[in-house]
């Protein structure tokens, strides 16, 4: 290849970033405000009206986002360990994405995620070494023109006591309004009490608004915003599949997960009675997980399987963000069952016991739909409020014979706590998802 060629290619190749370079050289920050017109809170962007229809999106898809009909996503950090906050940021604009930009913050509890746990905000230098760090950060993103909300930590309600971090959470959101005036801050919350928002009011009045994260119970979201008195704008910045703290757990304490589909349907019901129902305070919502992750299993809330096929959970999304379903949809599960037994059923089988397995499934689209089984440990160093969690091992060589929906297998030979899994694609992109905790034991 010739010179001429090289510089030919290499040209074409780096030309939408010099072009995106200079899109955001021309760009100014947006104005974003929270407004309360007749009654009701409203989000401004540029003076236009901006409900936020997003996802909690660390490591996901943005364009599939951006294309599945979302405006925004929420962080739970600048930089993640991957991409930078402006590389983040470059890509929201790239795909038209506006972008809650999360700060860590540190937090009381014990914990393995990544950030600072066991942090006492009673040590008045350390919380004053966080707000100048988290100033530098400010100062870093507060001009890109993806930007549109800061996140001031997540969930540090969470497993503390301490009031004190709400008085240093102020401190930050005044910080930021100093020297940013453009963006409203807001703060994350686990769920929301009358005894929590009292704090919050009287130690953390210079928030613009909240975040509050539920899961299953969000259903009950008006009630609790009557009873804790909170009637100020909130986005809903958690939500999505029921919580492996929510659901039935075998006798041996393994928490039970829903299959996709029925994942899914729950989705829709959560957010017509939660979210779309409130049409006075709330602001949008950010559904969890526009990605995978391993917690409790590694489908548990993420709305993409780990190789990338979207679920019935985005499908859901997409017609709620757009009013249309997707061109194609992903399969459906009817049943599952573990020795003709179901997951809530406390299956236990002997070390090497031949077992059979067979799953029901459809797909709207008329697609072939393949199946992939798995078998792994329970997991068991798990964490809390998103901690990072390892999973468990593949374990090999069980499977007999696999005729698609049916499998026949044998027990694993050491006692303890397992699931099976099964996949479902169809080749098209999509796939279905579900597991039967199951316990070995010799007695």
């Amino acid at each position: 290849m010739n010179l001429f060629n090289q510089t030919y290619i290499c040209f074409f190749v780096f030309l939408p970033l010099i072009l995106l370079a200079a899109s955001l050289d021309t760009q100014e920050a947006a104005t974003v405000e929270v407004r309360q017109i007749d009654g009701r809170y409203q989000l401004f962007k540029d003076d236009a009206p901006f409900y936020i229809h997003g996802a909690g999106l660390e490591f996901g898809d943005i364009e599939a986002l951006a294309a599945h009909g979302a405006n925004s996503f929420r962080t739970w950090r600048t930089d993640n360990g991957r991409d930078t906050g402006i590389e983040v940021l470059d890509q929201a604009y790239a795909n038209g994405l506006m972008v809650t930009m999360g700060i860590e913050i540190a937090r009381e509890r014990s914990g393995t995620g990544r950030g600072v746990f066991n942090f006492d905000y009673s040590d008045s230098i350390a919380v004053a070494d966080q707000l100048s760090r988290v100033r530098e950060e400010v100062l870093m993103y507060k001009d890109h023109p993806a930007l549109l909300m800061w996140g001031i930590g997540n969930e540090l309600n969470l497993e503390s006591s301490n009031p004190l971090v709400w008085n240093a959470v102020n401190d930050i959101s005044k910080m930021i309004h100093e020297v940013d005036g453009k963006h409203p801050t807001l703060t994350m919350l686990a769920g929301i009490n009358s005894e929590l928002i009292q704090e919050i009011k009287t130690r953390a009045p210079d928030l613009d608004l909240l975040g509050i994260q539920m899961y299953a119970d969000i259903v009950n979201l008006p009630r609790y915003l009557k009873e804790s008195g909170w009637d100020g704008p909130y986005v809903v910045t958690e939500w999505g599949a029921t919580g492996h703290w929510e659901v039935a757990t075998t006798s041996w304490g393994a928490p039970i997960e829903n299959n996709s589909t029925v994942k899914a349907d729950w989705y829709e019901r959560r957010y017509q009675i939660a979210i779309a129902s409130d049409t006075v305070q709330c602001v949008g919502s950010y559904v969890f997980l526009w990605g995978h992750k391993q917690e409790r299993t590694s489908t548990w809330y993420g709305m993409f399987m780990p190789d990338g096929e979207k679920t019935a959970a985005v499908d859901v999304m997409e017609h709620k963000w757009t009013g249309a379903w997707p061109s194609n949809l992903a399969p459906r599960i009817d049943s599952f069952m573990l020795n003709e037994m179901e997951a809530h059923a406390n299956i236990q089988l002997s070390p090497g016991m031949s077992v059979t397995s067979t799953v029901v499934a459809s797909d709207a689209d008329g697609d072939s739909l393949s199946y992939h089984w798995s078998v792994r440990r329970e997991a068991i160093e798990v964490g809390h409020g998103g901690d990072d969690e390892d999973e468990p091992p593949l374990i090999p060589d069980l499977f007999v014979s696999m005729n698609h929906d049916q499998v026949n297998l044998n027990a694993p030979s050491e006692p303890g706590a397992y699931r099976l899994f099964v996949e479902i694609t169809d080749g098209q992109g999509s796939a279905a998802h579900a597991n039967i905790p199951f316990l070995v034991t010799d007695e």
